[in-house]
């Protein structure tokens, strides 16, 4: 398998894993941008109120998957997120949060809740 699909699939893993937490899809790979300043947010999923932007990195252990989610990538991914928000006015009033899972092989999964912040 090659990292395409593996990144599918733990793109795939990830979703379920939230959705049997009680979380809601709304959007998958949600693409704002274009070239090196283009940001793309891999899952984004709700809970109740609270609207959840998720980074999802898969390695071959939890520590550098964390390590993966560079700073450049979560401010990406944190103005991705305000593009969501002006193309879609009924989340405005949502809490929201950024998190990460984490998917080690084989079948290791570690969601980390509010993994960082910012105010939007």
């Amino acid at each position: 398998m090659n990292n395409y699909h593996r990144g599918h699939l733990a793109e795939f893993l990830a979703q379920i894993y939230l959705n049997l937490h009680g979380y809601h899809l709304i959007c998958r790979n949600f693409v704002t941008g274009r070239g090196t300043t283009a940001g793309e947010i891999d899952l984004i999923m709700r809970r109740g109120h609270l609207l959840i932007f998720v980074e999802i990195k898969q390695r071959r252990s939890l520590d550098t998957a964390a390590y993966a989610i560079s700073t450049a990538q979560k401010q990406r991914i944190i103005r991705g997120a305000q593009n969501f928000l002006k193309h879609n006015p009924q989340f405005i009033g949502y809490d929201m949060r950024f998190d990460a899972v984490l998917i080690k092989w084989p079948w290791q999964i570690c969601h980390i809740k509010n993994a960082w912040s910012t105010h939007l």
